[in-house]
């Protein structure tokens, strides 16, 4: 036979199982939110990194330049004729003195023989004459006269002789036929204003660059500098100071510096544009940081170092800046792997994941 239980026994019952029940609840929640609070999700940031590097840094003061050539000449005919033969072409090295083209000799050749005919019946005469004049037969005035004629006669002959040379042209100086107007069968005039020829040297070139005046007491002749053009790709080429000019110009404030460009091999050409770096002082085995990786806050210049898995920001003074790098002077021992990307908005001590290796 079952005993129920009084009423009031059966609600105590039931109000300590919901008691229990709530409690063991209770205690399983506040166990999971202890472990929770024990491990923190940890945050990384996502960040690549380059390592520093040691090489040499220079102070250069940047501008552009076209290449000149350092000697150059315009061949125009000082004689007047027709072209009879022409002995080069547009991109052919001549030397000094070579033969370029020739004018029909005929005009010349002829006046140099009847220079010579004038000139020799003058002397015969003269030598007569000077004869009788020993023994005073004749004036002093006649014999003055018959001299000077033969002073003309002896200038003619030179004249036709020098005219004769003309009409073969040749080349003042060693270079490259850069231009050539002259064909066979053309006439020329005698110093007509259209060149026959254009000759330039190029074993050695010039830069023309203008500075501005401050930067005169940093500049000297033989100082170094650095060309690069884009049409040799990426080699760059040393140049150096030949002439410092010794004004200022008032309208621009500048003043003109000749560069000296060797070009024994031939490869540049005058007319060329040329990105030019004129340095001043290099350092040598210095502490190289990327460009970018650098922050500047408040005048203030830092970096962010890796170590043990965080960032930590790091205070750095800079030397000398050439292209993508930066000379460090104090900061940072040349041994770190310092961030370069993703690091506008990291914070101190924050935990990071390099992202390229």
């Amino acid at each position: 036979m079952d005993r129920q239980l009084p009423p009031y026994l059966k609600v105590l019952t039931l109000s300590s199982v919901l008691l229990l029940s709530t409690t063991l609840t209770g205690c399983g929640e506040a166990e999971a939110i202890a472990d929770a609070e024990e491990k923190p999700e940890v945050i990384t940031i996502p960040v690549e990194v380059a390592e520093l590097a040691n090489g040499d840094i220079s102070s250069n003061y940047a501008t552009t330049a076209v290449l000149e050539a350092k000697d150059e000449a315009f061949v125009v005919p000082r004689a007047q004729g027709i072209i009879n033969e022409v002995f080069v072409e547009e991109g052919d090295y001549v030397e000094k003195g070579q033969i370029l083209a020739s004018l029909d000799p005929e005009r010349y050749e002829l006046n140099v023989q009847k220079a010579t005919a004038d000139l020799t019946g003058i002397e015969k005469e003269l030598t007569k004459i000077g004869e009788v004049y020993k023994e005073k037969l004749v004036s002093i005035d006649t014999f003055d006269k018959l001299t000077s004629q033969y002073k003309s006669a002896s200038a003619s002959l030179q004249l036709a002789k020098l005219d004769l040379a003309e009409a073969t042209i040749k080349a003042p100086i060693s270079g490259f036929i850069a231009e050539h107007n002259a064909k066979v069968g053309n006439l020329t005039e005698s110093f007509q204003r259209e060149r026959m020829f254009y000759i330039v040297d190029q074993k050695e070139l010039y830069g023309i660059v203008h500075l501005p005046e401050k930067e005169l007491s940093r500049v000297h002749k033989n100082q170094q500098a650095t060309l690069a053009l884009t049409a040799i790709g990426d080699q760059e080429i040393k140049a150096y100071v030949e002439r410092i000019s010794p004004i200022i110009d008032s309208t621009t404030g500048t003043f003109k510096v000749t560069l000296r460009v060797p070009n024994e091999a031939n490869t540049l050409k005058a007319g060329m544009f040329a990105q030019v770096k004129l340095n001043y002082d290099t350092h040598n085995n210095a502490t190289l940081l990327p460009r970018k990786a650098l922050l500047s806050i408040d005048d203030k210049m830092s970096v962010f170092v890796i170590v043990d898995g965080k960032a930590q920001k790091v205070t750095v003074k800079t030397g000398y800046q050439e292209g993508e790098f930066v000379e460090i002077t104090e900061g940072l021992t040349g041994e770190e792997k310092v961030v370069i990307t993703g690091h506008q908005n990291l914070k101190d001590q924050a935990p990071i994941e390099i992202v390229n290796g």
